[in-house]
């Protein structure tokens, strides 16, 4: 019997396979990936030595307001290092600067006071100026252009009124844009609801070049490096974590060039090869990816790419911050089946993107080929069969149910975390 452990919530569950059964353990090599250094030297050498940008205690000099864009509570983004880091950073080249954390909810809820503390630790949450973005609130954006794809690029003020933009984030597979990081805090982070309807429109949704661990071609990416280039965006801090959320490698810079290093580190770790099986059981990472069914779908993805059609898909998530939007709930709730929540989503113009219409998108493209089976014992279970989904307490609970659908000797693929992989 091989036991493999899956990340749920803020612990794990514990599983045995027969090994007979057991095609393969999708495994990112980043969770056993040894670091040069611990985390803060490993910051700080990033910092001290940027790809293709002055250090940022030179760029500093002569500017007054400093935005650094920060990743929400939805993102496991180890900023508690990083913040203070970068703090002594820029005041070492000016003292008396201006700073202000725009944290990048994107489309999701504000960040609460507690969520900040978890994330930046209590003394920089008491000593620095903090806002927190809502992309639904019109009289704090400004327009400043236009996407290629024809969308307005309307942002926060604060970040065009910066004297010097800058961002922190990490860099993992994303399941539309290819991967996180780098252009991605300005857009979606701190753009308004306009600008990422426009960019998430169903077609672009709908592109083999909108896939995981993919830049090359891909549309939501090329929209989203013009925004930040817009906005001037001109320093990053961006780091590639392990699967206890530990900094393996750090990257600092220019916009695009020190991203491009980390995502070329980050897919070489991330890439592993489909074992095609019956069942695909994963995960969204544990907490803080996996609380809500909206984030959830990110781990499905990766399932969804080593599931055989008319197969099962099992995913372990909390979901305990509910359903992750009202829209994208909805778009379930309120239909027939998961293709009618394709057909009518792809009937959408992509000037009339409507708000999660791509989480929703992605969701029913899984659900048209693969039974989903959610393991939570957190939240509400009406939510997640609402949802078209099947739901479990337990995985030996889900096991049985996806053995009545497939065969009690299908074969199990496991992607213990679907979100730090990219399946090939």
């Amino acid at each position: 019997m091989a036991v493999v452990k899956i990340p749920y919530s803020k612990g794990f569950i514990e599983a045995q396979f027969d090994d007979a059964r057991l095609v393969g353990v999708l495994e990112s090599k980043a969770h056993h990936y040894k670091p040069e250094a611990g985390e803060q030297e490993l910051v700080k050498k990033a910092l001290e030595n940027p790809i293709g940008s002055p250090r940022l205690r030179d760029l500093v000099k002569g500017k007054n307001k400093i935005v650094i864009i920060a990743s929400d509570h939805t993102r496991p983004v180890p900023s508690k290092i990083m913040a203070p880091i970068m703090l002594e950073e820029i005041r070492s080249g000016n003292p008396e600067a201006d700073i202000t954390f725009l944290i990048a909810t994107g489309f999701h809820r504000p960040t609460t006071k507690e969520e900040l503390i978890g994330k930046f630790g209590e003394k920089v949450v008491a000593e620095e100026k903090i806002v927190v973005h809502n992309a639904f609130e019109p009289e704090a954006m400004v327009n400043i252009g236009k996407l290629p794809s024809g969308g307005d690029i309307v942002i926060n003020k604060l970040a065009v009124e910066a004297d010097l933009l800058i961002s922190e984030g990490f860099i993992e597979p994303h399941f539309f844009a290819g991967f996180s990081g780098g252009r991605k805090s300005v857009l979606p982070g701190v753009v308004s609801k306009v600008t990422v309807l426009a960019n998430h429109n169903s077609r672009f949704i709908a592109s083999d070049k909108a896939r995981t661990g993919n830049l090359e071609g891909n549309p939501i990416h090329i929209d989203m490096l013009h925004a930040a280039k817009t906005a001037k965006l001109q320093f990053i801090l961006n780091v590639v974590i392990d699967a206890d959320k530990k900094i393996i490698k750090a990257f600092a810079g220019d916009l695009e060039k020190a991203h491009a290093e980390g995502t070329k580190f980050a897919g070489e770790l991330a890439n592993v090869a489909a074992k095609p099986a019956d069942i695909a059981i994963t995960s969204n990472g544990g907490y803080p990816l996996d609380q809500n069914i909206y984030q959830a779908v990110k781990g499905m993805s990766a399932a969804e790419a080593t599931c055989r059609k008319g197969g099962v898909i099992i995913i372990c998530a909390a979901c305990n911050d509910g359903h992750g939007g009202e829209d994208f709930y909805e778009w379930f709730k309120k239909a027939e089946s998961a293709q009618a929540v394709m057909d009518e989503i792809m009937a959408i113009e992509p000037q009339h993107t409507l708000p999660d219409q791509w989480e929703a998108q992605i969701l029913a493209r899984i659900l048209i080929d693969h039974t989903v089976i959610m393991v939570t014992d957190q939240c509400d279970h009406s939510m997640i069969t609402d949802m078209k989904m099947k739901v479990a307490n337990t995985l030996p609970e889900a096991m049985k149910m996806a053995e009545e659908i497939v065969g009690k000797d299908a074969s199990i693929t496991v992607v213990p975390d679907g979100v730090s992989v990219i399946v090939k």
